[in-house]
């Protein structure tokens, strides 16, 4: 039993840390070879080089190369943040130039409000239709998805996030709404609602979800010419009155989009 799951381990090892990073996997290959030539004796050897070549390559390797693809890191400005910095350390935070342009383009016409661009989950550095779990089309440089926007109980707009993933806690339907949750649950859709299980913990339970914020920021980015989409859940759209063509849903196939914003490019 030993043997086998001594030969099992780096197999499934090397599996995970590629379906999380995409990096990962070829890093761990090449931490494995180079523990095994490296004849000193030290603890936690492979992890050290690991961790090493890992962010090595993550921080000053990958973003040189990902242009080849026609990705780049997602631009950090003032008022444009990853929600967690794991986002970054995974490089879940590649895109394309004209993505990039579009956050910047919708970060100047949400000057003065106050409301800051928080991204989530974005593509991989490499390849198209390279999947990024658990997203169903993430996969060319031309999505990400956004946090929505809170604000405290006295109306006060605020950049805070109520997760810690940014994922997984929901403004769900109302009793007077429309609930497409229960109808994709009911449908056998067991998947839909599953982010739940991935927030990392809930934080600032005192915020609620900003109606007038994330209106806002969605209008901000229906403004761009290249946009494509945007996903949200059917109770939030009629909530916040949104009619544009480009605001869409995503289908029961996805995961239930009233924890997060999923936009795209043409």
């Amino acid at each position: 039993m030993k043997k086998v799951l001594k030969i099992i381990s780096p197999i499934l090892l090397f599996g995970f840390l590629t379906v999380v990073t995409q990096i990962g996997g070829i890093i761990y290959l090449g931490s494995l070879l180079i523990a095994k030539k490296w004849k000193w004796d030290l603890k936690y050897k492979l992890l050290i080089i690991f961790t090493g070549f890992y962010l090595i390559s993550t921080f000053f390797i990958i973003p040189f190369i990902a242009p080849f693809f026609g990705r780049e890191k997602v631009k950090h400005h003032d008022s444009i943040k990853p929600t967690n910095y794991m986002t970054v350390l995974l490089n879940r935070n590649y895109v394309t130039p004209a993505l990039n342009e579009l956050l910047y383009q919708t970060e100047k016409e949400l000057e003065g409000t106050g409301i800051q661009i928080h991204y989530l989950d974005a593509n991989f550095p490499f390849f198209n239709k390279f999947p990024l779990p658990p997203h169903l089309s993430h996969n060319d440089g031309k999505k990400i998805d956004l946090s929505l926007i809170y604000e405290t109980k006295t109306g006060k707009l605020t950049n805070k996030q109520k997760s810690i993933s940014g994922y997984g806690v929901f403004e769900s339907p109302k009793l007077n709404e429309y609930n497409q949750i229960d109808k994709c649950l009911k449908n056998g859709y067991f998947q839909y609602d599953y982010p739940k299980y991935v927030t990392f913990g809930k934080i600032n339970k005192q915020l609620v979800f900003s109606k007038k914020g994330t209106y806002t920021l969605i209008k901000s980015i229906l403004k761009n010419k290249n946009l494509g989409k945007i996903f949200i859940e059917p109770h939030l759209k009629n909530r916040m009155k949104l009619t544009h063509e480009k605001v869409r849903y995503h289908g029961c196939k996805a995961v239930r989009h009233d924890d997060h914003i999923h936009i795209q490019l043409k």
